[in-house]
This record gives structure tokens, C-alpha cells and sequence, in this order.
């Protein structure tokens, strides 16, 4: 196998996952990290059932994810729930790889503007109720994105766009260079493309229903 084959990402396939199936089929990864937007309409077993056991699945959520309670469902209460990577760095076929789901919501926090809130507790005190709306479950908050900032890795996936895209967000770039990462890829935006950002860290979209690999080489018209 082709080292640079042995973890591939996923962009949102929002509901289609033939390009990774088929991908998994062909190129054998040890993992598939898939970067959000799912549009689960069924549990995300029932989608990759033909992969399970092929490689490992891991995944972080995107806007889509947080869109109907169903969408929610079929992802943080499936089988394949506790592959989430949101929020910490996990070791992935030999690599440390960080997670950072969902988007930055204006009501919550839109960089470079400052964050309403504290954190989650701090909204909910002042909204006088205990429990999130799904679409702030899927915002980024901000204490927890500076938690991030304290942890070591290798590769970031996001589902937002660092600050090599034109509508990315600087505050994710310097997120990646307080981590020491070394390569981000992300999803959201439906666009493969390269970038590079400061300590030469490299950045590639993964568009949607398209897969890449270690090298942020496209693979889904090979596949």
C-alpha cells in the first residue's frame, strides 16, 4: 500500500457515500477520517456498512449534521458514535489527528468578532433554560476552541476553512500553528484546492463527495 494511502478523507457526501466505499475498496486505507455533512437520513452504519471492518471510521460533524433531529440522531447516536473527533487529538494509524466540528455561528461566536459568551454555560444561564438548541450544538464555542489550542498533533481536520480560503477564518490557522500540526484538511466549502499558511503548514479542501489522501491528492476519479 501506498503510505501516503493509509488514512483518506472524506468531503461531505451529503448523503452519498459511494465515492468512499469505493475508495476503501481500492486503495485499502488502515482509516477514513470523514469531515461532515452527512444528511443522514438512516443510522451512519446503514451507509457504510460495506466498509465496517474494511478500515477504521472516524468522523467530525458539520452544519448539516445539526439541521433536523433525525440528522443528529442517525450520527451522535449511531454505531459509529464514539469515533467522533471534535474536540481532542486521537492517534489514527500511527498519526495524531485533532478534531473541530461544526461552524462558527454569528449569535455564538464569528471570528475576528469576539464571542458573545463565555461558554455554553453562560448562555444558557442567560436564556434561563438547561439545554442547547441543535443549532448552537454546532457552533464552535470559544473556551472550548482555546481548550483545543493546549493539545499536540499532526493533522487537524475541520469542517470549517482555515485562512488559506477566501472564506476561511484566521483564527483556525493560528489554531494549527499553536498545535504544531502539520497539514489541515476540511470540508464545507465543495472545493479541492492546496494552500499553505504560516510554518509552511499545508491546507486542502476536500470537496464534496470527494476523497483525498495524506498528500491531499484527489482520488475519487480514480476510484
Amino acid at each position: 500500500m501506498n503510505p501516503k494511502n493509509k488514512i483518506l478523507f472524506a468531503g461531505d457526501p451529503h448523503g452519498d457515500f459511494n465515492p468512499l466505499i469505493a475508495a476503501v475498496h481500492r486503495y485499502k486505507p488502515e482509516a477514513v477520517v470523514l469531515l461532515g455533512d452527512y444528511d443522514l437520513e438512516m443510522p451512519l452504519e446503514t451507509y457504510l456498512h460495506d466498509i465496517i471492518g474494511l478500515t477504521q471510521i472516524w468522523w467530525i460533524a458539520g452544519n448539516h449534521d445539526f439541521e433536523t433531529p433525525c440528522k443528529h440522531k442517525h450520527l451522535f447516536h449511531s454505531a459509529l458514535a464514539d469515533k467522533g473527533l471534535h474536540l481532542k487529538v486521537t492517534e489514527i494509524a500511527g498519526v495524531r489527528i485533532a478534531g473541530l466540528g461544526g461552524i462558527f455561528l454569528g449569535r455564538v461566536w464569528y471570528p475576528p468578532q469576539q464571542p458573545k459568551w463565555l461558554n455554553k454555560q453562560h448562555y444558557l444561564h442567560s436564556q434561563h433554560t438547561n439545554t442547547l438548541s441543535l443549532k448552537y450544538k454546532g457552533a464552535i464555542w470559544h473556551d472550548e476552541f482555546e481548550a483545543l489550542k493546549t493539545l499536540k498533533a499532526d493533522i487537524l481536520v475541520t469542517h470549517e476553512a482555515p485562512g488559506a480560503h477566501r472564506h476561511g477564518f484566521d483564527v483556525i490557522s493560528e489554531l494549527a500553528v499553536a498545535m504544531g500540526v502539520k497539514n489541515i484538511f476540511h470540508g464545507h466549502l465543495h472545493e479541492n484546492y492546496a494552500g499553505t499558511i504560516k510554518n509552511n503548514i499545508k491546507v486542502f479542501g476536500v470537496a464534496n463527495r470527494n476523497v483525498a489522501n495524506l498528500s491531499g491528492n484527489t482520488l475519487r476519479h480514480e476510484s
